[in-house]
């Protein structure tokens, strides 16, 4: 890509920011992000107070706002990296619920590439992309085993 995905730090940091100012129920959720690179990332949502439901594992709004985030924040630092202006979105969303997430969770997104290419098609022919993007979602801290799956249609598209 050329220019360098910021650090951990920056990239938190980033996370934070957009999230008070454009959407700040992602805020309340606490999000870190613990891995990022051209092809994945990996955030963490902690099991609390405000994301548990009833049953006491995680709400399955936040687990679909972990989801937007794995595959939005990719989006988002590949733009920023190559200083585009655009829209997106998510069009479309599945959701599988597996297990019951009794811990913090994990979600890990590995279509940096397929975002990549995304972007450039974009760009070259200035028209609406359409891709989809899954997106896992672990409890480390009990097991390997994927709590939900997600697949979301990301819709992309360059401003002029």
């Amino acid at each position: 890509m050329g220019v360098a995905l910021p650090t951990l730090n920056q990239a938190n940091w980033q996370l934070k920011a957009f999230a008070w100012r454009y959407v700040p129920l992602i805020a309340f959720h606490r999000p870190k992000i613990l891995m990022l690179s051209d092809d994945a990332i990996a955030l963490r949502i902690k099991l609390g107070w405000l994301t548990r439901n009833h049953l006491r594992s995680m709400y399955f709004g936040s687990l679909c706002v972990g989801a937007d985030l794995a595959g939005g924040f990719l989006v988002y630092v590949m733009a920023q990296q190559q200083k585009l202006n655009l829209s997106f979105a998510f069009k479309a969303v599945q959701a599988d619920f597996i297990k019951r997430p009794e811990a913090d969770v994990v979600f890990t997104c590995q279509a940096g590439q397929q975002i990549a290419m995304a972007l450039q098609q974009a760009i070259s022919s200035q028209q609406r992309v359409n891709i989809p993007v899954n997106v896992s979602a672990q409890c480390p801290s009990i097991s390997d085993d994927i709590v939900a799956k997600f697949s979301l249609t990301l819709s992309i598209k360059i401003k002029r």
